[in-house]
């Protein structure tokens, strides 16, 4: 299975959410965390945020 990493600039155009609030969701444990790839380089796994982005919708659906 391939698993492909995107960095928080994807991140950032795909959630619409800003970096602060990205980092914010993480340690509250409500945003998937991050994979280290250096010192200065992070990323995450795509699918898991396509998993987060949908599950935010399914919750949308279902307060309706």
């Amino acid at each position: 299975m391939s698993m492909k990493l995107i960095p928080i600039n994807e991140v950032i155009k795909r959630t619409s959410l800003a970096k602060s609030t990205i980092y914010k969701y993480m340690s509250l444990g409500q945003f998937p965390k991050s994979i280290k790839l250096g010192t200065r380089k992070v990323a995450w796994v795509e699918s898991e945020i396509e998993i987060w982005i949908q599950s935010n919708i399914e919750r949308r659906d279902e307060a309706v």
